[in-house]
């Protein structure tokens, strides 16, 4: 029987998106393993329940994570609180300045879910401080994109192998 892992993220601009695909193609290695990709707004108790482990994935606005991943969080946390503990997780932020408090949130969250951390949280800034810049397209570099596939990858791995 395969393991799941259960990509959830949000995007506005495109930068999100991008993180996410890297890691899914470096998760996609994994012959024994399923890898759900899903957004926020699209993610229920049913695909968290569902999954072995998960990838939480969104831009940080206003020193936070965006509000379509705090609404997966809100609609989700009680439905499957107590019945997903133990489970392995990371988290990706898209930041335009730190990205530390998108990435506090989800782990105080996962902590409340009794999840466990497999990796430290990968934050790329993308260092868009202006209106204009915050909102235009992003493109993330070819450099940070291999860092999420190789956390994709090691998640992807883990889970495969009965690691985590």
């Amino acid at each position: 029987m395969l393991k799941c892992l259960l990509m959830v993220y949000h995007t506005l601009t495109g930068g999100t998106l991008q993180m996410v695909q890297a890691a899914r193609a470096g998760a996609e290695g994994e012959a024994e393993l399923e890898v759900r990709m899903l957004q926020a707004a699209q993610t229920g108790v049913d695909e968290v329940l569902a999954a072995d482990g998960y990838l939480f994935a969104t831009p940080e606005n206003l020193a936070s994570m965006s509000g379509m991943m705090k609404d997966f969080f809100d609609r989700t946390y009680y439905g499957v609180l107590e019945r997903i503990a133990g489970r392995p997780y990371a988290a990706m932020v898209c930041a335009g300045s730190d990205g530390a408090g998108a990435a506090r949130q989800i782990a105080r969250i996962a902590t409340g879910w009794r999840l466990k951390a497999v990796a430290e949280p990968l934050i790329v800034c993308t260092h868009a401080q202006s209106p204009e810049a915050i909102l235009a397209p992003k493109q993330i570099a070819q450099s940070e994109r291999a860092r999420c596939a190789a956390l994709g990858e090691a998640l992807a791995s883990g889970l495969a192998l009965g690691v985590f």
